[in-house]
């Protein structure tokens, strides 16, 4: 017996977080962009966290990929 993941859960959740995310990695890397030096927090934890933000919605927009594939099945 193969296990299922709940689909309908995994598309509800990637079609809200792909926007959030995306959102939030224009939003940090903006900030980063106008960030100084002397600010605090710096660019660099700004960046990283820009980096983080792009990782996790490409993640999700494998995910909803994924499970758009899955449900044409």
């Amino acid at each position: 017996m193969t296990a299922q993941s709940p689909l309908g859960l995994r598309l509800l959740l990637s079609g809200v977080f792909v926007p959030v995310f995306a959102a939030a990695t224009a939003y940090f890397a903006v900030w980063a962009a106008d960030s100084g030096p002397g600010d605090s927090p710096g660019p660099g934890p700004l960046t990283a966290i820009a980096v983080v933000c792009g990782v996790l919605a490409l993640v999700a927009m494998i995910d909803l990929a994924v499970v758009a594939r899955r449900l044409r099945r």
